[in-house]
């Protein structure tokens, strides 16, 4: 009874979603209504009703907080996109000849670097402007576009990685660790699958270019993993994708020192942010000054928010900027970017209090024991398979996290496995699959305005579930053998 009752709110999420007729609002609405209702029950008759105040009190209050973490950098970001949109297209330039060094660098750099600074599908954005500004359209471009959201884990600064690391107790860096090293197999999988995407787009890519393709992938995933080890998760995405960013334009392009100082000019807000996070994450004297300084912590299993140090004061710093300069209207532009973010800063507050929930009443020890006592140590195997159903339908790793993580190292620790490689295969799992969400789907088709249907997309684009899935799966196969 305890454990059906756990399961039904879970269960109504994952069923209200999967049916294409309410939004993720309205299933995260329903959905913590659901468990508040069975967190009274359970706790009531597992330890009466003396701490259930005091239990419904603190986990609300530790959700609210958790995910202010998040809401801080979804309307962060969401104003610094505005603010750029308010500037006008500087950096747009004219139309490229489409050739293979171009587009790789479009799919796993320019595109990825927007998904890593912003987040919440604006690298899917980014990325169909610059396959459109390479001749490059319609389905192809839908297919390739997709490749934007490659490096999720660390998208919007790696606020679906810090949700995911708080609920498994770990750090945010560990989880990116764990969560990079995962990438390495992925990242292979979709170059390879890119090579054909590519092909069918019109842009052949040579045997040489192949090896220059996977000599450049292996660059940006060592990167990527040298950050997570020595730096903040934060960054790890932003800070590699722009470095290699700059390296290949000036490697691919040869421009002269006009062209040169154009393109600093048009992309100097971004510019200008990654330094910041770069020099504020990796600069001692300016970390130990800034992390501390006005920091908040009420909760000592949750991370503090130290104002001057979080990555959206930065956005908003920079796009207040870049408003002032170009004599836009600030009113108009903060208005724009709170109809933009609302509805992801509260489905964030649903899904992540419904997290707390589930942990703070046991609901999650009590999925785990079930399907340990059902399918021993192979339940474990589920865990790929809940990852990409959350990571799908939800299309935010924030979310995903938040309504998956509680119960998926709950059951490493019932089935004695890892519980920071399991919460690692559901973080990576989860972000990747995010980029096949009807969400980002419906976003690509209306941008480039294609009356195809969804169904031809997922018959082009189905191949890019695999990497996720294969590498999550063997991990998990390894991590039985090993342990």
């Amino acid at each position: 009874m305890i454990t059906l009752l756990a399961l039904l709110p879970l269960l109504l999420v994952l069923g209200l979603l999967a049916s294409g007729r309410v939004s993720a609002l309205v299933a995260g609405l329903a959905g913590l209504s659901a468990t508040l209702a069975a967190s009274f029950i359970i706790v009531l008759q597992s330890r009466g009703s003396a701490v259930l105040g005091p239990l419904f009190l603190r986990e609300t209050a530790a959700g609210a907080w958790l995910s202010w973490h998040v809401i801080a950098i979804i309307a962060a970001g969401m104003f610094f996109h505005r603010c750029l949109q308010a500037r006008g297209d500087h950096a747009a330039g004219g139309t490229l000849e489409a050739n293979p060094r171009r587009l790789w660098s479009v799919c796993f750099l320019l595109a990825p670097f927007g998904e890593a600074v912003t987040g919440f599908g604006i690298g899917y954005i980014i990325a169909l402007t610059g396959l459109r500004r390479i001749g490059i359209g319609g389905l192809p471009a839908l297919v390739l576009g997709l490749y934007s959201q490659s490096l999720v884990p660390w998208g919007a600064l790696a606020i679906g990685t810090t949700v995911g690391a708080t609920l498994a107790g770990q750090t945010p860096s560990q989880l990116g660790l764990g969560s990079a090293i995962l990438q390495v197999p992925i990242h292979a999988f979709y170059l390879v699958l890119y090579w054909r995407f590519a092909r069918d787009a019109g842009v052949a890519v040579s045997l040489a270019q192949k090896v220059d393709d996977a000599v450049w992938t292996l660059l940006l995933l060592g990167l990527i993993l040298l950050l997570n080890i020595y730096s903040d998760v934060e960054i790890a995405g932003a800070a590699a994708t722009a470095l290699l960013l700059a390296i290949r334009f000036w490697r691919d392009e040869r421009s002269d020192e006009a062209r040169l100082i154009a393109a600093l000019k048009g992309n100097a807000p971004y510019v200008a942010l990654t330094v910041a996070l770069c020099a504020t994450r990796l600069v001692p004297p300016l970390r130990d000054l800034l992390k501390p300084l006005w920091a908040l912590k009420p909760f000592d299993n949750q991370p503090a928010f130290a104002p001057f140090y979080a990555p959206g004061f930065w956005l908003v710093a920079i796009g207040l900027i870049v408003v002032w300069r170009a004599r836009a209207p600030l009113g108009r532009v903060a208005t724009e970017a709170g109809r933009g973010a609302w509805r992801a800063c509260l489905v964030t507050l649903l899904f992540v209090v419904m997290a707390e929930f589930y942990v703070g009443s046991g609901m999650a020890d009590s999925i785990a024991e079930a399907l340990r006592s059902a399918a021993g140590r192979g339940a474990a195997l589920s865990v790929p398979v809940f990852a990409a159903v959350g990571g799908f339908l939800t299309g935010g790793g924030a979310a995903a996290n938040a309504m998956l993580m509680p119960m998926v190292t709950a059951l490493a620790r019932a089935i004695a496995v890892d519980p920071a490689w399991i919460a690692a295969v559901q973080n990576s799992i989860c972000t990747n699959l995010t980029m096949l969400s009807p969400i980002r789907v419906s976003m690509g088709a209306a941008i480039l305005a294609l009356a195809t249907p969804d169904s031809l997309l997922y018959r082009r684009a189905w191949p890019l579930a695999l990497p996720p899935l294969l590498t999550g799966f063997a991990a998990i196969v390894i991590l039985l053998i090993r342990s």
